[in-house]
């Protein structure tokens, strides 16, 4: 079995846009590699998230992942994905615990510089209704940069939440 060059993966899964400078929802992000998943984090201190927990999936296009594994370094283009699911309970044969159960949307962070002067952005794909938009603009600097920005161990990336990514074993 042959594989494609890195460079066909990097253009393949990159970041596109529309024509009003709005990112597309990426495609087949399933297929990318996964890098973890939480249940129930939240930046903010709400006793009522703690009460109805939604896993988050996060996966990177497959470029980057090999790119920082061998550098340590977000390449330009980096994308994450982080799908948002519910928690599902006490469903068919199940008595405890929580599995994945209905997805409600997908999020992104985007590394590219040449559009955004703080390299990177952050995008919700899902509109206030609760439907999938196509495609989104980016939110304001002061919604996730910032938080990120300070917190974040690895250019902007909570590495120290997915073992993946983290430099020692």
């Amino acid at each position: 079995m042959l594989l494609a060059p890195l460079a066909v993966f990097a253009e393949e899964h990159g970041p596109r846009y529309t024509g009003d400078n709005e990112l597309m929802r990426p495609e087949g992000y399933r297929e990318w590699v996964f890098i973890g998943a939480t249940l129930g984090m939240s930046y903010e201190p709400n006793e009522a998230r703690r009460k109805d927990p939604k896993f988050h999936n996060l996966y990177i296009n497959p470029a980057s992942y090999h790119e920082y594994k061998k550098t340590g370094l977000f390449p330009e283009r980096t994308i994450f994905v982080m799908e948002v699911l519910t928690a599902g309970s006490h469903s068919s044969i199940n008595k405890q615990g929580n599995f994945q159960d209905r997805v409600l949307g997908i999020e992104v962070a985007l590394k590219d510089s040449s559009r955004f002067k703080e390299s990177w952005a952050y995008f919700n794909f899902i509109r206030d209704d609760g439907s999938a938009a196509d495609s989104v603009k980016a939110f304001p600097k002061e919604r996730c940069w910032a938080c990120h920005n300070e917190h974040a161990e690895t250019d902007n990336v909570f590495t120290q939440f997915y073992p993946v990514l983290r430099r020692d074993p």
